[in-house]
């Protein structure tokens, strides 16, 4: 045989043996893993939960003008004459106008049953207008609700109090309960003589109540009864809870 193809054969073996070492390398490892996979993987799993106490910083007020008459077009006109003085003054209380919502425009006709007749027909109708007010300077809260009832203003919806980012504080209860988990984990490990690997796993639930809502039911109020002075308003304060769970992977 002349020594080109000695040379070749060679070559050849040599690429052949760098090929099965390769493919031991790649192949190992994924067949390792694939028999791993047939028995349960070693994993621990904590849950905890964290909490943060906020005061709110934001109010929510609704609030409408109902009126009841037998001309539709009347009660339009006079609703909005009320409804423009309620706005000058709500702006005169510093609310801005991308605060301030319309949330119903509503006119209803009014029926009575006639028992002889056994038909039913229009006495009338109801006219409503409600206005939802975002107002951000709470010590404002008293004086906006006193200063509506005197330009017609006949129903308070409710007083809602919130947060302008609420996410602030969940940051701050999520932190709470991953180092409460984290905590839990490695006392649970430590006494199994364990050690804890990698997170594989974690999901959370919020629990968080974003109204302390004050109702007064619907109540209509006298709209010529004005209050003597302005009522107080405590927002108090809220709890944000995050609850988390986490899988750990055991050493």
């Amino acid at each position: 045989m002349d020594r080109g193809k000695i040379w070749f054969w060679g070559l050849l073996d040599f690429l052949i043996a760098v090929s099965a070492i390769l493919i031991l390398f790649v192949c190992i490892p994924a067949v390792s893993n694939w028999g791993n996979s047939f028995w349960p993987s070693r994993t621990i799993n904590v849950s905890a939960e964290g909490k943060t106490t906020a005061t709110p910083d934001l109010a929510i007020v609704s609030f409408s003008i109902v009126s009841q008459g037998s001309n539709p077009k009347t009660l339009e006109t006079t609703n909005n004459s009320k409804m423009s003085d309620v706005m000058k003054f709500v702006k005169s209380q510093g609310i801005d106008d991308k605060d301030i919502t319309t949330t119903a425009y509503d006119l209803s006709p009014n029926y009575k049953y006639d028992q002889n007749s056994n038909l039913s027909y229009v006495t009338g109708y109801t006219f409503t207008q409600t206005l939802s007010l975002k107002i951000h300077d709470l010590s404002k809260v008293g004086d906006v609700i006193s200063g509506l009832t005197p330009l017609g203003v006949n129903q308070i919806g409710g007083i809602n109090f919130t947060f302008n980012n609420p996410d602030d504080f969940i940051k701050v209860a999520r932190a709470d309960a991953i180092t409460k988990a984290e905590a839990k984990a490695k006392e649970m490990a430590s006494e199994a003589g364990v050690s804890l690997g990698k997170i594989v796993n974690i999901g959370e639930n919020i629990v968080y109540q974003p109204y302390n809502n004050i109702q007064n039911g619907g109540v209509r109020m006298m709209s010529s009864v004005a209050q003597s002075s302005a009522p107080t308003i405590a927002p108090g304060s809220q709890d944000i809870t995050d609850n988390v769970s986490i899988t750990y992977q055991l050493n």
